[in-house]
């Protein structure tokens, strides 16, 4: 992209309104206008009534371009019945753009002559002379939507190439291992066995035996029933009587009293 030789080729400019536009009345809306300045040329715009911070002016401009000379001067202004017109901002606005792709559509800011920002001015540019980049290069990725075009692949096949391997295969070196295997080796240890040492351990088994040492000169409890019998021990139920009745003896015949057995001994006599 080249934007050499511009000299005398024709740039339109197109002012679309400008935006938050600084305000310079006290009491009523204030009337804003737009001048253009491109070398000795100069263009203005006409005074949108009551536009206050958003005028629209959609007003075209053509400029003949100067060699070496990539920027416009933009200024805005209020314009007075009675007095002189205020001054709203101005701002510079460059040409790269426009000159190398042949389009541009921008928002330029506007400062006052103190450097505050004034608002912003939109201008749409148009350059038909402009070299743009060639469109016949394919895009990068298809268009959304459109299916994927089958493409024959660019290499050969495989079938182009030996299916069998060009090395030769396992069964050429030995299936074995050229190293003798274990049975060469002794399969014992050259080491004596745990048979030349006891099997059976020279210690006595735990818990060793009680014959060995001297009687305990304390003797165990003897075993108790569990649970223990109940304090003070239960009697039979009910009590006996006081006195006790007599107990028949021995010696005497039972179901008989005392003095009858007494009187049969005597006349027996």
């Amino acid at each position: 992209m080249s934007n050499f030789g511009i000299q005398g080729q024709l740039l339109e400019v197109t002012v679309v309104g400008c935006n938050k536009l600084k305000d310079t009345e006290w009491i009523s809306r204030q009337d804003p206008y737009v001048c253009l300045e491109y070398g000795s040329t100069k263009f203005r715009t006409r005074t949108c009534t009551d536009g206050h911070k958003t005028p629209v002016f959609q007003e075209k401009f053509v400029f003949s371009l100067i060699e070496g000379l990539r920027e416009i001067n933009v200024a805005v202004w209020n314009s007075n019945t009675l007095t002189v017109d205020d001054f709203i901002g101005s701002g510079k606005v460059q040409l790269v753009k426009v000159l190398s792709q042949g389009f541009d559509d921008t928002t330029w800011p506007l400062q006052t002559k103190t450097g505050r920002h004034a608002g912003e001015v939109r201008l749409i540019m148009h350059y038909s002379n402009a070299t743009k980049p060639a469109s016949s290069c394919a895009p990068s990725a298809p268009p959304y939507g459109m299916p994927p075009v089958p493409q024959a692949p660019v290499y050969p096949t495989n079938s182009a190439y030996p299916t069998s391997s060009p090395y030769p295969n396992n069964s050429a070196y030995p299936t074995s291992s050229p190293y003798p295997t274990n049975s060469a080796y002794p399969t014992s240890s050259p080491y004596p066995t745990n048979s030349a040492y006891p099997t059976s351990s020279p210690y006595s088994s735990y818990p060793p035996n009680s014959a060995g040492y001297p009687p305990s000169l304390y003797s165990a409890p003897p075993p108790s029933t569990y649970p223990p019998p109940p304090y003070p021990p239960t009697s039979a139920y009910p009590p006996p009587p006081y006195p006790p009745p007599p107990q028949a003896s021995p010696y005497y015949p039972p179901g008989k009293p005392f003095f009858e057995v007494h009187a049969s001994c005597s006349a027996t006599m």
